[in-house]
């Protein structure tokens, strides 16, 4: 107790602190798009139980990586070579969840734009897909998330401590934030379009950072703050022309 006291009497633990959850809540984000997509394909009377569950595994995850610090650390030590390029267990789980998002946001994608999708693309023969399998994907989502936000972590602070406070302030962030992003996203077919892309564009820069090709965070978070900006302005000029044809007498 006396020193988790003299620990968070030091000005530098707060710092560390807030910084690390602002990161792990903007890395967060990308999780919580992937979430809301996948539930909102389930029965109306099925979301709240997988966004629990998988917002729920994703701090479990998170906990269970943070106990295996020493193990995590060495996963970015190299494993596989060939042609020159070394790849370690980091860099595969990486390669591998980045090319899981592009078949996932190209499928839905397909799935939106042909008049005649049929059934649906991962669950073929049924209109929705199961909640067993949204929580499967969910929770395999949420260890590749896990990994690179557990990494980040450990690059930011020393402390246990502060990593696992950091985490589940930013784990409930998303727990609360969760509900009303699905519901936004089903009111607004747009932006399921929008987010859709957004996961595209992070599957190809999980492979390439997974090749080694590091993407800096800020060009991605820019570009999809100024499409989100965009598709605002859009979805503003259609309220405004739908108010304005209401009062058009026929």
């Amino acid at each position: 107790m006396d020193a988790f006291l003299i620990l968070f009497s030091e000005p530098a633990t707060w710092l560390a602190l807030m910084s690390l959850i602002v990161i792990e809540v903007v890395l967060g984000i990308d999780n919580l798009i992937f979430i809301a997509i996948v539930t909102n394909k389930l029965p109306e009377k099925d979301r709240p139980r997988a966004r629990k569950i998988g917002i729920g595994g994703a701090l479990i995850l998170r906990l269970i990586l943070l106990s295996l610090i020493a193990y995590i650390i060495g996963l970015t030590k190299p494993v596989i070579s060939f042609g020159g390029v070394a790849l370690s267990w980091r860099d595969i789980i990486l390669i591998v969840g980045g090319a899981f998002l592009i078949w996932k946001a190209t499928t839905e994608i397909h799935h939106r734009v042909d008049p005649d999708p049929g059934p649906d693309v991962v669950n073929p023969g049924k209109a929705f897909t199961s909640a067993g399998v949204a929580i499967m994907q969910i929770l395999a989502i949420d260890l590749i998330f896990s990994l690179d936000s557990i990494i980040t972590a450990v690059g930011m602070t020393p402390h246990l401590v502060v990593m696992v406070i950091a985490v589940i302030t930013a784990v409930s962030a998303m727990y609360f934030a969760a509900a009303p992003l699905s519901a936004f996203i089903e009111r607004n077919p747009t932006i399921v379009m929008l987010a859709l892309a957004f996961l595209l564009m992070i599957g190809m820069t999980l492979v390439a950072e997974g090749f080694g090709a590091h993407v800096p965070k800020g060009y991605i978070y820019s570009a999809m703050a100024f499409s989100a900006l965009v598709e605002a302005l859009n979805m503003r000029a259609r309220d405004v022309r739908k108010r304005t044809s209401a009062k058009v007498p026929r």
